[in-house]
């Protein structure tokens, strides 16, 4: 497959270039992915789980999870996202089978301290870290998990020699594209496209306290239903506005306006080309802050176009 090539190229250009370390990411779930032919890794990681892929991977926590933990391999130490019971219970238990030492990373792993003008601050609980507070260039709610996951791998690699006050600067200065980014002045594009992402968005916006309007579209195979179910239980929302975007699996805007109506009473709107919905929402955002999410495709057609305009 075309993934599988560009592993192998990628595989070939790391071995010529003599890098120390690298950072393999499986395409899609882990058991079967081409990058678990790498048979000794120096350590696995895995992220938080929800039920996304589900034609693919099944139809539940727990075997979704099997198939992320089938990445791991006999003694080679697992750090893993203890957000799930359902999930982290698989991964355990693989890990014992096979004697990975485990480390898992929950919330009470770290304290978020305040989210303030764009940014993100965070204390960990690890006495490891000192009292030091982290700061990132994002607001979302998920984002210091996924930081205390990756502060954990350099520990684990660099140990007592680890410089942490690089690591923190080194977190301040990153910028996720398409993960609560901030696109233009209280304008968000957010790549939340499964029920477990869409509900951790809705997290994120409530220390926003001020009105917002919802850009939303979905492919087919995702379960938008209940993405809409969840978004209509935010009382901030004021308006929710829905495009196509370009791909032969999106979900037609008709029946995503239904959906939204039998959970809402308030205004829903369809714009069929994103153009169409890009203007409508300017028109109307004064004094409000406009997210747009659902699918990676339209995060990635509003960066397009934004980017074009200037």
């Amino acid at each position: 497959t075309y993934f599988e090539m560009l592993f192998l190229m990628g595989m070939v250009i790391f071995a010529e270039a003599g890098v120390d370390y690298v950072t393999l990411g499986t395409g899609l779930g882990g058991r079967l992915d081409a990058t678990n032919s790498f048979e000794h890794p120096f350590l696995s990681v895995i992220t938080s789980i929800g039920l996304d892929h589900t034609e693919i991977l099944g139809n539940t926590l727990e075997e979704i999870a099997a198939e992320k933990a089938g990445i791991l391999k006999p003694h080679v130490p697992v750090i893993f996202a203890d957000t799930q019971q359902e999930s982290s219970r698989v991964i355990e238990e693989r890990a014992g089978e096979l004697g990975c030492p485990c480390k898992k990373i929950g919330k009470s792993a770290y304290e978020i301290l305040k989210i303030q003008d764009g940014t993100l601050a965070f204390s960990p609980s690890n006495a490891y870290y000192g009292d030091t507070t982290w700061k990132l260039q994002n607001t979302a709610m998920y984002q210091p998990e996924n930081a205390m996951l990756a502060m954990e791998a350099m520990r684990m690699i660099f140990g007592e020699q680890g410089d942490v006050s690089g690591w923190r600067e080194a977190l301040s200065q990153v910028k996720w594209e398409g993960r609560m980014e901030e696109i233009l002045p209280d304008f968000y594009v957010d790549g939340a496209h499964n029920v477990s992402a869409v509900r951790m968005f809705v997290q994120s916006i409530q220390r926003d306290r001020r009105e917002k309007i919802v850009l939303f579209s979905a492919v087919r195979e995702k379960n938008y239903e209940e993405m809409i179910r969840i978004l209509c239980q935010e009382k901030s929302v004021s308006e929710y506005v829905i495009t196509l975007i370009e791909d032969k699996r999106a979900a037609q805007t008709e029946e995503l306006k239904q959906i939204f109506q039998k959970y809402t009473d308030k205004p829903v709107v369809v714009k069929e080309e994103l153009h169409q919905a890009l203007t409508y929402l300017f028109s109307r955002k004064a004094g409000k802050a406009v997210y747009c999410l659902g699918s990676l495709y339209l995060t990635g057609m509003i960066k397009a176009i934004t980017e074009e305009a200037g």
